[in-house]
């Protein structure tokens, strides 16, 4: 069983929680994920690793209340355990050499981001980080970009918190000015890493991806999180998460992301009046 050690909640529909973890702890790298189970009778989520403390031999994972196993997990206290939290898993981030990058993140798609970010810092690389958020009242982890960041450039949909616009407007931004990046990393939405490579490409910058697609097993063997990568079925459990923007069918994997939507819904939906009904118990 692993122990929930911290607990804090980030924004109202986002979570950042501690757990016991040692082993994963000292094996950890940027980019990588663990998969958890809240208890013996749930499923098994992937959830990317936002940070380690190999001494105090914990793992840090950040999440979105989105379905039902979110919501179970978010109701778990400090002092409490999950039955499974499995990883390593996937492949780390590759920032051998990088010297100039950006970073950019989008929504929830920050908790990936901001290791990376760490990572490059180490590695005194140059970092510029790009963080987008619908709202002021949805930002995640503004302290620490800002600190593990050379350039910070927030930005908001209406404007609400730093600048308003889309994460590609910064980029372009940047570009335009002179800015010439070794890479640039895009986590989050679909559509958003799907609009950065778009803006990328024609420069050509090489621009990685974590994708988080439908995933089971976590060691390749379910298939249920294959993506097509320059025409090839690739399964971002252990060929990914990262891949190159500039080949995947962003199309085809938002396809598969919605396939099961309405089922997860009505999960959650069903979760939720669960909770109410022990409430009153």
């Amino acid at each position: 069983m692993f122990e929930i050690v911290c607990k804090e909640r980030l924004n109202p529909t986002v979570s950042r929680m501690e757990i016991k973890a040692p082993r994963v702890a000292v094996k950890a790298k940027a980019g990588q994920f663990i998969i958890l189970r809240v208890d013996s009778n749930g499923e098994r989520i992937p959830l990317t690793i936002a940070g380690t403390d190999p001494e105090k031999g914990t793992v840090e994972i950040i999440f979105q209340v989105v379905g039902a196993t979110t919501a179970r997990l978010e109701r778990k206290r400090v002092g409490e355990t999950l039955a499974d939290f499995v990883g390593p898993l996937g492949r780390p981030t590759e920032l051998t050499g990088l010297k100039n990058v950006c970073v950019i993140g989008g929504g929830v798609g920050c908790a990936i981001a901001l290791p990376i970010v760490k990572a490059l810092r180490t590695q005194e690389a140059h970092v510029t980080a790009i963080a987008g958020f619908r709202d002021a009242s949805l930002v995640i982890l503004e302290q620490e970009f800002r600190s593990f960041s050379d350039i910070f450039v927030p930005m908001s949909d209406d404007g609400s918190w730093g600048r308003k616009g889309i994460v590609t407007d910064a980029l372009l931004e940047r570009i335009d000015d002179g800015e010439r990046f070794d890479c640039v990393f895009a986590i989050g939405p679909l559509a958003m890493m799907k609009a950065v490579s778009e803006r990328t490409r024609s420069f050509g910058i090489k621009t990685i991806c974590s994708m988080n697609p439908i995933m089971i097993d976590g060691t390749g063997m379910c298939g249920g999180c294959r993506v097509m990568v320059d025409g090839k079925m690739r399964f971002a459990c252990v060929d990914g998460p990262d891949f190159d923007g500039h080949l995947i069918d962003f199309d085809s994997a938002m396809m598969r992301n919605a396939m099961y939507r309405s089922w997860e819904r009505k999960k959650y939906g069903e979760e939720c009046n669960l909770f109410k009904e022990t409430l009153h118990d």
